[in-house]
């Protein structure tokens, strides 16, 4: 932890935030990330010695319980909502633009649309979707969409696919992001979508999108 030397509550807060990758474990943990695992896999550019270590401090600062094996936000946390979207609302009009190279990672980005599933509007029925990408350095993902869970397969699971999505590894991140909308996407062929119609209409209420999308899509209205 570094310190400051001046008395005054902003290096303080600093004292405990400001050390590399903290507030992004901060930020999972405000948008339902409570397994080390979870955690670890949005995080991947970070070890999982360091993660340890960062989890350890929020706990020993008040801003994390360890129960049932996982990690629970405090309400200390919970008040930092407003400051990590502020970030996330300053960030999209300022500093949001073409995403680079090494921004672009296919799995975190379907870890990511994984948590971001409702299942709700495909009510009872299994719906398996594959995503390909034309271009990265795994390109393919299978989606399995249950009632009860969603889970993320790196191998094709054996059951027939009802959706497939096509797209370059960079659009699918803006779609994500709130960048592009989906059916623009689509109406502009950055996103190819195949399957059933009453499928393909039900995807957009399923897809819940990234936390900041509606952050990203404020930014980018005229003023």
């Amino acid at each position: 932890m570094s310190r400051y030397g001046q008395y005054c509550p902003i290096t303080r807060s600093l004292e405990i935030l400001g050390d590399r990758w903290t507030l992004l474990v901060v930020r999972d943990l405000l948008v339902g990330a409570t397994r080390f695992n979870e955690l670890a896999r949005g995080l991947p550019g970070m070890s999982r010695a360091l993660l340890s270590k960062r989890l350890d401090q929020l706990e020993r600062h008040g801003l994390v319980d360890r129960a049932d094996g996982g990690y629970l936000p405090t309400p200390a946390c919970r008040d930092l909502h407003p400051i990590i979207f502020g970030l996330a609302e300053w960030g999209a009009r300022w500093a949001f633009g073409e995403p680079r190279p090494d921004e672009l990672d296919p799995t975190v980005l379907m870890w990511w649309i994984r948590g971001g599933i409702d299942p709700t509007p495909f009510g009872e029925r299994r719906v398996v979707l594959h995503v390909h990408f034309s271009e990265a350095r795994r390109t393919r993902y299978w989606l399995v969409i249950t009632p009860q869970d969603v889970s993320l397969c790196f191998t094709d699971p054996g059951h027939e696919v009802d959706l497939t999505l096509e797209s370059t590894l960079s659009s699918l991140y803006q779609v994500w992001e709130g960048v592009i909308e989906l059916p623009r996407a689509v109406r502009e062929g950055l996103v190819r979508l195949d399957g059933p119609r009453d499928l393909r209409l039900l995807l957009p209420e399923a897809l819940r999108f990234s936390p900041v999308a509606p952050y990203v899509r404020r930014a980018r209205q005229p003023l």
